[in-house]
């Protein structure tokens, strides 16, 4: 097959760049992408979530997850407390600190998706997006087959 029509290589190479360009937005607030999808999650859901919906999430194991809450415990961007009368069940909920750090996280992501589309119309941002959805439902049901 010839690279230039391969799309795989092209979809993992543009992926790296994103992932490059904010990794380089986030250090300098010393955080990661995992932390700032954290932010991003816990935002949309009301500032709370149980910490097994964020391991879904992220799709990360459970040691991975308690990793990254446990560095952002530390910075004081998240707070983890018993959720109801389950002890096993752990409440992960946004502070204040990590609320304004979601917000710049935020703006970020919206600089990276600007350049990333540059020269793109609404029509071919549109078919794009649908293209890319298609592309991971296939590859979701194939991986699940």
């Amino acid at each position: 097959m010839e690279e230039t029509k391969a799309l795989g290589p092209i979809i993992g190479y543009c992926g790296n760049l994103v992932r490059a360009r904010m990794d380089a937005r986030l250090a300098q607030f010393d955080s990661t992408l995992a932390q700032s999808r954290t932010l991003l999650y816990l935002y949309r859901h009301g500032g709370q979530a149980p910490q097994y919906e964020l391991t879904e999430y992220l799709k990360v194991k459970p040691s991975t997850a308690g990793g990254i809450l446990d560095r952002m415990e530390e910075k004081g961007l998240v707070r983890r407390s018993v959720h109801g009368a389950d002890a096993r069940c752990r409440l992960i909920t946004l502070t204040e600190k990590g609320r304004n750090q979601q917000e710049q996280f935020h703006q970020g992501f919206l600089d990276t998706e600007r350049a990333m589309l540059r020269g793109f119309t609404p029509e071919e941002m549109d078919l794009l997006r649908d293209f890319l959805r298609r592309i991971t439902t296939n590859l979701e049901e194939d991986f699940v087959a």
